[in-house]
C-alpha cells in the first residue's frame, strides 16, 4: 500500500513537470514569436545591422543578469572548455550574420511572410545533420523538407510574368541556412552550461554587428529605440532559449521542438494584428502547405523521443 502511495505521488509529480515543461515551450515559442513584427515596426528608425546588435545583446546582458541573481546558485552544469572553441567560434560567426539578414529581408518582405519563412530552419538545420555530421533523417521528416521548401518558394516567389523571386524573402532563407548550420554547432556542445552559451552568444554576437553598422555608418539610434530593441531582444532571444532549455530537461529535444513548431504561427498571427498586412493568396497557400510540413516534423519529433 504504501509502494503505491509513493507510486501515485511520484507520477502525479512526474504528469505536473511534464504539464509545466509543455507551457514553458510553449512560452519559448510565444517569446521568439514576437521578433518579426516587432523588430519590423522598430526598424522604421533603428537601422537593420544595428537592430542585429542590439537584439543579441539584449538577449546577452539579461541572461549574464539571469546568471548573476540565479544561475550561479543553481546552474551545475559542466562549463566550455578548449575542445568546445571551433563549434563555438563558428557558431558566433554564424549568429552575427543571421539576424543581419533576417533583419535586412524584413525590411522589404512582410512580416507574415518572413515569419513564416522562418520555419525553412527545419530544413537547413536536418540537411546539415544529413550531409555534415551523417545523421539519419526518417521519412517523415522527408516530407516535411518537401512541404516545408514547397512553402518557401510560394511565399518568396513574387515575379509575374517570370520566375522572380522576393529580394527580402531570399535574405530570410539565407538566415535560416546561417541558423541552421549554427543550430548543428550549438548541439555540440548543448551539454555545457546554457547560461554560458547564451551570454556569450548574445555578447560577442551584439557587438560584433553593432561594430559592423558602425563600419556600414548607420545611424546609432536614440537611447528610448536602443532600450526597446534590446528589451525585445532579452524576451525574443535571450528569455527564449532560457525557457526553451528548461523545457527539454523534462520533454527531451525532440518533443520541445515539436511544441516550439508552433512560433510562426504566433508570429504570423501577430503580423497581422501589429503590423496590419493583409492576407494574399500566395501567403493563404504557402501557410497551408507550411502546417502540412509542420504536422509532420512534430509527429516525427514525437515519435524519435517515444523510442
Amino acid at each position: 500500500m504504501l509502494l503505491w502511495v509513493a507510486g501515485f505521488c511520484a507520477e502525479t509529480v512526474m504528469k505536473q513537470n511534464q504539464v509545466h515543461a509543455i507551457f514553458l515551450a510553449i512560452l519559448a515559442a510565444l517569446f521568439y514569436a514576437i521578433n518579426v513584427p516587432f523588430s519590423k515596426r522598430l526598424m522604421a528608425v533603428v537601422p537593420p545591422t544595428m537592430m542585429a546588435g542590439f537584439l543579441y545583446l539584449g538577449a546577452g546582458v539579461g541572461v549574464f543578469f539571469l546568471y548573476l541573481f540565479y544561475g550561479r546558485f543553481h546552474d551545475d552544469s559542466p562549463k566550455l572548455s578548449r575542445e568546445d572553441a571551433p563549434y563555438t567560434v563558428l557558431m558566433v560567426v554564424l549568429d552575427i550574420a543571421a539576424p543581419i539578414f533576417l533583419m535586412v529581408g524584413v525590411l522589404s518582405a512582410s512580416a507574415a511572410n518572413a515569419t513564416l519563412l522562418g520555419n525553412f530552419e527545419i530544413v537547413a538545420t536536418s540537411l546539415v545533420a544529413l550531409f555534415v555530421f551523417r545523421e539519419r533523417v526518417s521519412k517523415r521528416l522527408w516530407i516535411a523538407i518537401f512541404f516545408i521548401t514547397l512553402s518557401s518558394v510560394v511565399l518568396s516567389y513574387s515575379g509575374v510574368g517570370s520566375f522572380d523571386f522576393s529580394k527580402g524573402s531570399l535574405f530570410v532563407l539565407a538566415a535560416t541556412m546561417c541558423w541552421g548550420i549554427e543550430n548543428n554547432c550549438t548541439r555540440k556542445i548543448s551539454e555545457k552550461s546554457s547560461y554560458q552559451i547564451v551570454t556569450i552568444k548574445g555578447l560577442c554576437c551584439g557587438l560584433g554587428s553593432t561594430v559592423l553598422g558602425t563600419l556600414k555608418r548607420e545611424k546609432f539610434p536614440e537611447f528610448s529605440f536602443l532600450a526597446l530593441s534590446m528589451l525585445l531582444g532579452f524576451v525574443a532571444y535571450g528569455l527564449s532559449i532560457f525557457v526553451y532549455v528548461r523545457a527539454q530537461r523534462d520533454l527531451g529535444a525532440a518533443r520541445t521542438s515539436a511544441y516550439y513548431a508552433i512560433a510562426p504561427f504566433i508570429g504570423t498571427f501577430l503580423a497581422f494584428l501589429v503590423n496590419q498586412e493583409r492576407l494574399s493568396l500566395s501567403y493563404a497557400l504557402g501557410l497551408f502547405l507550411m502546417i502540412i510540413g509542420t504536422i509532420f516534423v512534430v509527429i516525427d519529433s514525437l515519435r524519435r523521443d517515444a523510442l
